[in-house]
């Protein structure tokens, strides 16, 4: 793992079993992040107790569970997750999934992650 941790911002990006993040910007209640899921690969399912996010897919085919609902989105689509919501995002397609994540909250910490399913066993 590579972690990048900015001295006024806290971490910057990392790199995760299934891809990897950079934040892009961020204020006191929003953060943007590039997110690049590899081929193959999914987050885990988790929810946020602090947080909304919302997903825009940049390249490739995302699929996004959020809540009960499943969908498959391509470049342009775009994905709202409420607060306390379970979600994820995967890719079943051999090239890199990349989106935008806007992050929207008091707390936008690393640590608002409640895992309740993970491939990698976090």
């Amino acid at each position: 793992m590579s972690i990048t941790i900015h001295p006024d911002q806290g971490v910057t990006s990392d790199v995760r079993p299934w891809g990897s993040w950079e934040v892009l910007d961020q204020g006191p209640d929003y953060k943007v992040k590039r997110i690049t899921v590899r081929g193959n690969s999914r987050l885990s399912l988790q929810t946020h107790a602090c947080r909304s996010e919302y997903w825009m897919i940049v390249s490739g085919r995302a699929t996004c569970t959020v809540g009960d609902r499943e969908r498959v989105l391509g470049a342009g689509g775009s994905v709202h997750v409420p607060v306390g919501t379970p979600h994820r995002i995967g890719n079943d397609q051999e090239d890199d999934l990349i989106l935008v994540e806007v992050q929207v909250g008091a707390y936008l910490g690393e640590d608002d992650i409640v895992r309740l399913e993970d491939d990698y066993g976090r």
